[in-house]
């Protein structure tokens, strides 16, 4: 037994083609012949929103991994100094020696 994506859809939300295949003859003579474009619009429309909340939870993930990783960009910030506040002693210039 397979299921196919249109199996889980509401049936106000199936192609105008699953819908059909779904009926039997008798009964899909009479649904062509009444069919309404605006069934068509409906599922276009559930396809896009459903895009539409998986690009919202993709940009949740990806904000919390951006946050995530400028945790542990400070937290290693931290733990190693930069190189403007290293120990090294200066020397001062050669012709301001004292005497």
């Amino acid at each position: 037994m397979s299921t196919s994506p249109d199996d889980f859809l509401p049936s106000q939300y199936r192609s105008r083609q699953a819908f059909l295949a779904s009926l039997p003859p008798w009964r899909r003579l009479l649904a062509t012949l009444n069919w309404h474009p605006t069934i068509d619009k409906k599922v276009e429309r559930y396809a896009i929103e459903q895009r539409l909340l998986q690009l919202r939870s993709e940009n949740a993930r990806l904000a919390e991994l951006d946050r995530r990783m400028s945790e542990l960009d400070a937290r290693i910030a931290a733990l190693w100094p930069s190189s403007s506040s290293s120990s090294t002693p200066t020397t001062p210039p050669a012709g301001d020696s004292p005497t």
